[in-house]
C-alpha cells in the first residue's frame, strides 16, 4: 500500500462550498503531500463559480467531470469515485462542504492507530460530525462531538438516525463504539474502498444503514470520534440538489427502497447484490444483535432506544425475541395552502388502521400549532411517535379555528 497516503472521496453537486472545502482541507493538513483527492465534479454551466481549474494540473487530484444532468445520484457518484482508488493506506469519505482543524490528518491517523493497538483489526471512524455555518464561520461552529442514535423506521423500512452530543466527551480519551455509519465522514483503511464499495443502485435513502451493516459483516468495528477534527454543513440553504434538476429522481429512489428491502430480507430476494452484499466475516444477524435492530420486524431493542452504547447485551433466544419494541414515528406534512386560517386553536391529530379504528391520537394545542408555521419549506411538519405492532393505514388532521369552527378534515395514506 502507499504508506501514509489518504484517498479522499468527495462527491460534489453544484456546491459553492467545494472550493473552500478543498482549500481548507489542504491548508490545515500537516502532510498535504500525502493527500489524494478523488472528486465527482457534478457541475452546471450556470454556475460560474464552480471551477476547478486551480487543481486540474495538481497531481494529487483525480477529477471526474460530470455534467449535472448526467448525474444519477450521490451513491452512483460515490461509486465512480471509488474506481480511482490506487492502494492508498487510508481513505476519508466526505461531502463537499466541510471545515478542518489544524493537523486534522495527523489526528485521524492517531485515532485509527490507537484503536488498532486496542485490538481492533479494522477500525472505522465515522459519524455525524458537528456543524458549521458558511455565513458565520468560524463563529457558527459547534465544537462538541456528536453521536448517532436510532430515530425510526419509516413505513417503507428505511432506518433513520439522529445526532446528539456526547455529553462526557471531555472525560474520554478514545473513540466510542458506534452502531451506524455516516456517508459524510468516514475514515479507515484504504481496503474499505474495495471491500465495502458504495452500491450505485442506491439513490439516497438506505445508503448509510446498508453500509453500516455491510461494514460490520466485513469485520469493521465502528466508532464515533470524541474529538472534533472536521465540521459539516447540514442545511445547504438555497443550494441545488440533484433531485431539484431531474424530475424523474423518484423512479430511482423507489428502486433504491426496493433494493434496500431485499438486501435486508424484508422482501424475498430477486436481485443479485454481488459485491454489494454482506461480507464473509460476520453475519447480518451478528450486526442486528450488536446494534439492537431487527430489519425484518422493523423493530428496535429498548437498550438501543435508551441511547446506550453498543454492543447490546447478549440474551437468550427467548429474551432476545421479547426485547424488541415496535416504534412508529412519522412526520405528517401539511402544506400551508391547506391550512389558510390565522386563528387556529386546536388540531385533532390521529392515526387509523384499515378498519378505520383509531390507533393513536395526540392533538396539537395553540402553542404547537404556531410552531408549525415556522418552516422554510412552507409545510406544517407534524411529528408523532407511538408503540404499535402494526403500521397505521392513514392519518387525520382536523383543524379548528376560533372564527370558523371545524375546518376541512385532512387525511393522508401511509404507504
Amino acid at each position: 500500500m502507499k504508506k501514509n497516503k489518504i484517498f479522499i472521496q468527495i462527491a460534489s453537486y453544484r456546491d459553492p462550498e467545494l472550493l473552500p472545502t478543498l482549500r481548507d482541507c489542504i491548508e490545515k493538513a500537516k502532510y498535504p503531500k500525502n493527500l489524494v483527492f478523488s472528486i465527482a465534479w457534478q457541475h452546471s454551466p450556470e454556475d460560474a463559480w464552480d471551477n476547478l481549474d486551480e487543481f486540474k494540473d495538481d497531481k494529487r487530484f483525480k477529477i471526474i467531470d460530470i455534467p449535472h444532468l448526467e448525474s444519477e445520484g450521490v451513491c452512483w457518484a460515490r461509486n465512480k469515485l471509488q474506481g480511482q482508488y490506487d492502494d492508498e493506506e487510508y481513505t476519508l469519505q466526505l461531502d463537499s462542504h466541510h471545515r478542518f482543524i489544524q493537523n486534522w490528518d495527523e489526528e485521524l491517523i492517531k485515532m485509527y492507530k490507537q484503536l488498532k493497538e486496542m485490538g481492533h483489526e479494522k477500525p472505522l471512524i465515522t459519524g455525524y460530525i458537528p456543524s458549521y455555518d458558511p455565513d458565520n464561520d468560524p463563529g457558527g461552529r459547534i465544537n462538541e462531538p456528536w453521536i448517532m442514535h436510532f430515530d425510526r423506521f419509516s413505513p417503507d423500512g428505511i432506518l433513520h438516525t439522529m445526532p446528539d452530543t456526547i455529553d462526557d466527551y471531555k472525560d474520554r480519551t478514545r473513540p466510542i463504539p458506534a452502531r451506524f455509519y455516516s456517508a459524510h465522514f468516514a475514515f479507515t483503511t484504504g481496503d474499505f474502498v474495495k471491500e465495502v464499495p458504495h452500491d450505485p443502485n442506491f439513490y439516497f435513502h438506505g445508503e448509510e444503514h446498508s453500509i453500516s451493516a455491510r461494514a460490520y459483516t466485513w469485520g469493521y468495528d465502528l466508532f464515533h470520534p470524541v474529538k472534533t477534527t472536521i465540521w459539516h454543513e447540514y442545511t445547504r440553504r438555497g443550494k441545488k440538489k440533484q433531485w431539484d434538476d431531474v424530475s424523474t429522481w423518484y423512479i430511482k429512489q423507489n428502486g433504491s427502497i426496493e433494493r434496500c428491502q431485499q438486501l435486508f430480507y424484508m422482501k424475498p430476494r430477486t436481485q443479485d447484490f454481488g459485491i454489494y452484499d454482506f461480507g464473509p466475516v460476520r453475519t447480518l444477524d451478528d450486526y442486528e444483535k450488536y446494534a439492537g435492530i431487527s430489519f425484518q420486524k422493523r423493530a428496535v431493542q429498548q437498550y438501543t432506544m435508551d441511547k446506550k452504547l453498543p454492543p447490546n447485551p447478549i440474551l437468550s433466544n427467548e429474551e432476545y425475541e421479547a426485547s424488541f419494541v415496535k416504534i412508529f414515528k412519522h412526520c405528517i406534512d401539511v402544506g400551508y395552502d391547506l391550512v389558510p386560517e390565522k386563528d387556529y386553536d386546536f388540531w385533532a391529530i390521529a392515526f387509523h388502521d384499515e378498519q378505520n379504528e383509531t390507533m393513536f391520537r395526540q392533538d396539537a394545542d395553540e402553542n404547537e400549532i404556531r410552531g408549525f408555521f415556522n418552516d422554510p419549506d412552507k409545510y406544517c411538519k407534524i411529528w408523532r411517535q407511538f408503540e404499535t405492532s402494526k403500521q397505521p393505514a392513514y392519518w387525520v388532521v382536523w383543524p379548528h379555528s376560533k372564527s370558523k369552527g371545524w375546518c376541512e378534515r385532512l387525511t393522508g395514506n401511509i404507504g
